[in-house]
């Protein structure tokens, strides 16, 4: 890259696409150079002190495809990938001086080992870089809310209804132009493979439910075959609570976590679809889901470390058991519960679990076994294939009844597993664990 023009270096975190992308699209039109940056952070793949891997196989192998694809995306474009396995605020620094960089692009986060890095990073440059930070993973934009966040309702209903009244969702940022052939670093920048993250080649079992890709060519064709191939969106608000099979749910979690699709380009194509095929509850239904997810976001932004304190975001005085034993029961779907077995028999197998299955697994650890319900997050962080910090602390201080669930429910596991699991299949097809052997 030139000395003495405007060169930008787009520091990637969970955002990993090219399109609908404040960055690429801002630093098209403001410089004449343009490289991507990609940390495989060291310290995200470090034991937890529960004893976890932070970033599990499962994550990481769908990272790893994501990372190939956007690669390829970016290489259409002309510009680079440079991705490395030190830590960013070393490899940031090292290529803003030999790049000649000018402006640093990256997205905000706020959670505390987040925000530390991106403090270690600032730390390392100069003054006189240009640092451009923005939100970029929302469905509404922080400066479109209806309130303040210091104000935001602790009630996701509330939230809901001030939003759909009051706030719009952005349009997607256009496809940017190609840069010249000269854009493109000389050198190539290898992605690891899975065993050079200390992780064996992962199979997955034939029936999983989430046999997908990571990659925003993935998650689009996804999109199109939710959406407009079998127009199981029709039908969301019906299905969203099963358990077996590819289009019980629109699975665009795993794409929406690592930033591989937007939340709005989701959203407006949710809008194409009502206004060509139909307008019903489950085309909203989904919209819900998604507002659903930033409000975790937000909530997480307001309460900030109390979503990883044990008592939550209501500072509830709560005395949890923490045995081992019973930890690795539960992990290791060897409970009293057929249901809860399988259900994490399939996380372990498959780094995926559904909805329903997610809600009652975490019920029972918390409100049944009364143990710590950072342990039970924790693993899920370290498991999940679409692990996301604000909704999975969410979700699990809702379960635990330190969270936004203002009735603080108990799930009857066994109850639910008549009502979704009618008949078994599913636990007898995750039970039988020799078919794994």
């Amino acid at each position: 890259m030139q000395n003495g023009k405007r060169n930008a270096l787009i520091w990637l975190r969970n955002d990993l696409r090219l399109l609908d992308h404040y960055a690429f699209h801002h630093a098209a039109k403001e410089c004449e150079g343009v490289v991507a940056y990609y940390s495989l952070n060291p310290n995200h793949f470090t034991e937890t002190p529960w004893g976890f891997k932070k970033t599990g196989p499962f994550r990481s192998q769908f990272l790893i495809e994501t990372l190939h694809q956007l690669s390829s995306d970016l290489a259409k474009k002309n510009i680079s990938l440079i991705v490395e396995t030190q830590a960013p605020e070393k490899g940031i620094s090292h290529w803003v001086e030999q790049l000649h960089i000018t402006d640093l692009y990256y997205q905000e986060e706020w959670t505390r080992e987040e925000e530390v890095t991106a403090q270690a990073v600032r730390n390392e440059l100069s003054p006189t870089l240009k640092i451009h930070n923005y939100c970029d993973q929302f469905l509404f934009h922080p400066d479109d809310l209806p309130m303040e966040i210091e104000n935001l309702p602790e009630v996701f209903t509330v939230f809901r209804k001030a939003c759909e009244k009051q706030s719009k969702v952005r349009p997607c940022f256009p496809e940017i132009s190609t840069f010249p052939k000269e854009n493109c670093l000389p050198q190539e920048f290898k992605i690891p493979a899975i065993t050079d993250l200390g992780f064996s080649p992962i199979a997955q079992p034939p029936h999983t439910a989430f046999p997908f890709k990571g990659g925003s060519r993935a998650g689009q064709q996804r999109m199109e075959h939710y959406f407009w191939e079998t127009e199981k969106l029709s039908f969301y608000k019906q299905t969203r609570n099963g358990l077996l099979g590819l289009d019980y749910s629109s699975k665009f979690s795993a794409w929406l976590a690592n930033g591989s699709l937007s939340a709005r380009q989701i959203y407006w194509e949710i809008k194409e679809y009502e206004a060509q095929i139909q307008k019903n509850q489950s085309t909203y239904w989904l919209i819900f889901e998604l507002i659903w997810r930033d409000y975790f976001k937000f909530i997480s932004l307001k309460h900030q470390d109390r979503i990883f304190q044990l008592g939550g975001i209501l500072q509830k005085d709560y005395h949890w058991k923490n045995n081992p034993k019973t930890i690795q029961t539960w992990i290791d779907g060897e409970t009293r519960e057929s249901f809860v077995n399988a259900n994490m028999i399939e996380l372990q197998k498959t780094g995926w679990m559904s909805n329903r299955g997610r809600q009652n697994v975490a019920s029972y650890f918390a409100k049944d076994l009364l143990l710590d319900w950072r342990i039970g997050a924790a693993y899920f962080e370290s498991q999940l294939m679409d692990y996301d910090v604000h909704s999975n602390y969410g979700n699990w201080m809702y379960v635990a009844g330190v969270g936004n669930d203002p009735r603080d429910r108990k799930f009857n596991v066994r109850m639910q597993a008549e009502r979704y699991d009618e008949g078994g299949k599913f636990q007898r097809l995750w039970n039988q664990q020799t078919l794994f052997e």
